[in-house]
């Protein structure tokens, strides 16, 4: 079941896309009449998909009255919205000045190099996608990855292997316990 005020999932089970769908009705319901709908809706929509498929956002489109084109649009002016499936964890490069300088270019040649995927794609097994950004505001610690919500300072590429198994271990974990 999804939490409607935080967007997120309380199941460990997977749900159907039939009731995927009718989640996505629900929070449509709850937000027609609201003005400034759009954007909730379709975090709320990426919280209960993992992303926003095209019939995800026609349903969308449709429920809230809204142009396709309109949806569309905000999906693509917003780096947040993803309309492809998304890893578990998001790794975002920092390459603002600082980091650039400090070495982020070499830092995400070496993370595309070894998850075997380029800026903005996912890997096979959707354990990791990864993505760009501009500034984390640890310029002077650069230079910085985040993962998921996690800020990692002074990184270099011999440590990244160190990084990632963080997060594979800790996804190994749960799965165990569960």
């Amino acid at each position: 079941m999804v939490d409607k005020e935080q967007g997120s999932c309380c199941c460990t089970e997977e749900a159907s896309e039939e009731q995927l769908l009718a989640r996505l009705d629900e929070v449509i319901a709850d937000y027609k009449d609201k003005p400034g709908a759009l954007i909730p809706v379709l975090q709320l929509a990426q919280a209960i998909f993992g992303y926003l498929p095209e019939n995800v956002l026609r349903k969308i489109s449709l429920g809230l009255d809204k142009s396709y084109s309109e949806v569309a649009g905000v999906v693509g002016f917003y780096s947040f919205f993803s309309t492809q499936p998304r890893g578990k964890h998001i790794i975002r490069v920092c390459l603002g000045t600082a980091c650039y300088v400090r070495g982020g270019k070499q830092v995400l040649d070496a993370i595309k190099d070894r998850l075997g995927v380029d800026v903005g794609e996912t890997t096979p097994d959707r354990t990791f996608s990864l993505d760009v950004a501009r500034c984390f505001g640890a310029c002077g610690l650069a230079p910085a990855i985040m993962i998921d919500d996690d800020v990692h300072q002074r990184v270099k590429a011999a440590r990244l292997q160190q990084i990632l198994d963080q997060y594979i271990d800790q996804d190994q974990a749960t799965a165990a316990s569960a």
